[in-house]
């Protein structure tokens, strides 16, 4: 799948088949999660895949909008880590390699959705007790991923209101 492509037809997937996603493919998925830009390439982030189903389950109670973890083969919590970044970028880095991933998600046939962890405080403790998670590295998201269930179709977004040129 064209880069331009990916991302034209990426779409938040909630519903998954059984299948597990096989180890190579996260594997795949997690480089592309790492090719990301970062701040003065310090590539602060930490992955923190999640298969077995207790831990699926687990993060299911912790995050408001997480039921499809409950269908989901997979999960990769993405944090940042403090002491490779600091308290600067890590947000906009780990981001950045979230984005990553989704991509790659949807490229291999993998529907992918991201559930927002921080800025949240509860969210963040929770999840960070939950995935027994060192007191320097933050949980940004989690993304839940599996085959999707059935397709979806994309959606243009494109806005002509929302572009300005040289000034507002």
């Amino acid at each position: 799948m064209e880069a331009y492509e990916a991302i034209m037809t990426r779409r938040s997937i909630r519903e998954y088949t059984a299948q597990p996603v096989p180890d190579d493919t996260i594997k795949e998925l997690l480089a592309a999660a790492m090719n990301a830009p970062s701040a003065s390439n310090q590539q602060p982030w930490q992955f923190v895949v999640v298969t077995e189903r207790k831990q699926l389950d687990a993060l299911t109670t912790v995050l408001p909008h997480g039921q499809m973890l409950k269908r989901a083969p997979l999960a990769i919590a993405v944090c940042g880590d403090t002491q490779l970044q600091g308290e600067e970028y890590w947000v906009q880095d780990c981001s950045a390699a979230t984005q990553n991933l989704l991509l790659a998600a949807h490229a291999k046939g993998l529907g992918a959705v991201w559930l927002g962890v921080y800025p949240r405080s509860e969210r963040v403790a929770e999840v960070s007790k939950t995935l027994n998670l060192p007191a320097h590295v933050r949980p940004l998201c989690v993304v839940s991923i599996g085959y999707p269930l059935e397709p979806q179709l994309p959606v243009r977004r494109y806005n002509e209101a929302r572009i300005h040129y040289n000034r507002w």
